[in-house]
This record gives structure tokens, C-alpha cells and sequence, in this order.
């Protein structure tokens, strides 16, 4: 097929969206596709110099205001499909996939209201407690009038101290912050409101930290993350050596199960479709509380979605394909 491999973008995530990018480019080289890569965050600033696109020096700039122009452009003539491997803000929110879809090209990953669901912390978490996904107790702020009412919602939510403060719609932990008292609480939102208008500020729940991949309604084996830091955070999560995983995790069967169980719903509750990656904690009683929803899982040599695959059986070639048979089904 003639792919447009999409990597790059303009939110805080950009560095991996280069990672997964490389991962995936050398992946469909060996499949022997041919292959365009465009950063819509370049325009119609693009280079004929393939490595440049993963390069950690931008060769030109860069901007969201971009994106308008590149899917204006000529880039996507006779495209069969384009593989997303962007991550975060523009790029897994349904953005692109809305200027694909008005170009009728089709795409890997989520529809545009699953993917702009699945972003949306808040909105994702509203849907997990109506489809009964376990899921722990938050509120929302903004960064007008947060103050002096927000401290004693916090103790009334039954959120309490430690508690999780984060942008609405970011990923990879940007922006997160773990409060374990009320005077780092303002701090914690003003780095919040850096990233978005809207903070999602969660009960802190201790315990394991689980994750379970979606490949066509099918989950894969429940991987457990072990961090050094005791957060699964941005060093831990893309520096190597900084987390170990067991997959599958040493659980229960009756709790993989649940878990397994409870990835798909969650995956269902928001309309996902082709693949994602579902993140849980599980505490001591062996509770679980599904955090979010990722639609375009990272595709780098530490990410999970290719472990759990591997565990399964399937190489990171097989997945590929698979993902983009679902695509163009």
C-alpha cells in the first residue's frame, strides 16, 4: 500500500510521537510499503530527507496552525491509508482524524468522537461510571475561581489527601502531579493549567499499576508496570531501565479476567475502534479503577501495546497489520 506515516505534531508529546514513529516507519519499510512521512506540524515545510522526521532537532518550525496547511496540501494524493503515530493534543483528539476524514482517507485508530473521548479525561471518566467501569472519584477545575472552595470540595468529594491533579487532556503523565497535602495543591494546578484549560483532580489510588491492550475487541494479556520512581511517570515511562514489566502479570485468574473484562468495556464505553491500551490501578483488595483510555498507544521500544502483542504471539509486523486491516475494513 502507499501509507502516509504521520508523526511529529505539536503537543508536549512530540518527542515519543518521533519514537513510535521510527518504530512503526522501519516496521512497514521491512513489510515493504511504500511510504510518506508528513509532520502536520511543519506545513507544507516537509523534507524529501526521511531521517529528519525523527531527528530530535526540528529542521523547521513548528506550530498547530500548521496542520490546516498540510492537509490543504498535495501530500495525500493516492493515499491508500494513513497510520497515526502521533500522541496527545492534535493528534489523538480527533483533530486529524476530522481533516483525514474530510479528505476521505482512511485511518488507524479511533473515529473522531471516540478518539476526542478518549482525551478527554473528564468526559471519558462521565462514560466509564455510566457503562459501570470501575473508576476512582474526581472533580474538575479551571483556572478561574478555583479558589477557596476547591480545598474543602477535595475533602468532601471523599478525594482527600494524597490526591492525582492533572491536565484534562494530556498524556504520558505531562503535567501530573501526585498532592500529598493541601498547600501543594495550587502548584499542582498552575503546572496543570500550563498544558489545559481544565484540571481533573482524582483520587490518588495505591496500589498496582495494570494495563491491558485492545486489538479488535480482543484483549491481550494484562501486563503489569513495575516503576522505580513508585509512579509510572514521563522518565519512567521512556527511559530504559526505569520500569520493569511482567506480563502477564502475576494475578489471579478470576482478577485477569475482571481486568481483561473491564479493558473492553471501557474501550467499548467510548467507541473505540482497531486498537488502544487501557490503564488500571488495583489495590489491595484487588479493586480495580480504570484510569484512562489511550487510542493511540505509544509504538516505541519501551511501550506496552507491542509487549502485551508479544505475549499473545504476535510480532510487532503481525500487529501493525492487523491494526491496519482494521483500518481499512
Amino acid at each position: 500500500m502507499k501509507i502516509a506515516l504521520l508523526v511529529g505534531g505539536s503537543s508536549p508529546e512530540r518527542e515519543i510521537s518521533k519514537r513510535s514513529g521510527f518504530a512503526v516507519y522501519n516496521a512497514l519499510k521491512e513489510m515493504e510499503h511504500e511510504i510518506i512521512v508528513i509532520d502536520p506540524a511543519y506545513g507544507r515545510n516537509q523534507s524529501d530527507d526521511i531521517s529528519k522526521y525523527f531527528e530530535e532537532k526540528d529542521f523547521a518550525g513548528i506550530s498547530n496552525k500548521n496542520y490546516t496547511e498540510t492537509f490543504q496540501s498535495e501530500l495525500f494524493s493516492g493515499i491508500d491509508l494513513a497510520v497515526i503515530a502521533l500522541h496527545g493534543k492534535w493528534g489523538e483528539d480527533g483533530t486529524v482524524q476530522s481533516l483525514l476524514e474530510l479528505k476521505g482517507i482512511k485511518y488507524t485508530g479511533s473515529k473522531i468522537l471516540a478518539s476526542a473521548a478518549a482525551m478527554d479525561k473528564n468526559m471519558s471518566k462521565i462514560l466509564f461510571r455510566h457503562f459501570k467501569v470501575g473508576t476512582a472519584k474526581w472533580i474538575t477545575a479551571s483556572p478561574e475561581g478555583y479558589e477557596p472552595k476547591l480545598l474543602s470540595k477535595i475533602i468532601k468529594k471523599d478525594l482527600g489527601f494524597p490526591c492525582v491533579i492533572k491536565p484534562n487532556d494530556q498524556g504520558s503523565t505531562v503535567g501530573l502531579t501526585i498532592c500529598k497535602n493541601k498547600n501543594q495543591v495550587e502548584e499542582a494546578l498552575a503546572l496543570a493549567f500550563k498544558f489545559s484549560d481544565k484540571a481533573l483532580i482524582e483520587k490518588y489510588i495505591p496500589g498496582r499499576e495494570l494495563t491491558v491492550a485492545i486489538l479488535e475487541k480482543e484483549p491481550l494479556p494484562v501486563l503489569e508496570i513495575k516503576p522505580k520512581h513508585g509512579v509510572y511517570d514521563y522518565e519512567c515511562k521512556y527511559t530504559s531501565g526505569m520500569s520493569e514489566y511482567e506480563v502477564p502479570a502475576k494475578l489471579p485468574d478470576k482478577v485477569k479476567k475482571k481486568l481483561q473484562a473491564q479493558a473492553l468495556l471501557a474501550f467499548n464505553s467510548l467507541g473505540c475502534e482497531g486498537y488502544a491500551r487501557v490503564d488500571f490501578r488495583l489495590n489491595k483488595k484487588n479493586e480495580i479503577f480504570c484510569l484512562e483510555v489511550n487510542s493511540l498507544p505509544g509504538m516505541t521500544a519501551t511501550s506496552l501495546v507491542p509487549k502485551m502483542a508479544k505475549a499473545a504471539g504476535i510480532s510487532f509486523q503481525e500487529l501493525l497489520d492487523r491494526i491496519m486491516k482494521a483500518a481499512l475494513k
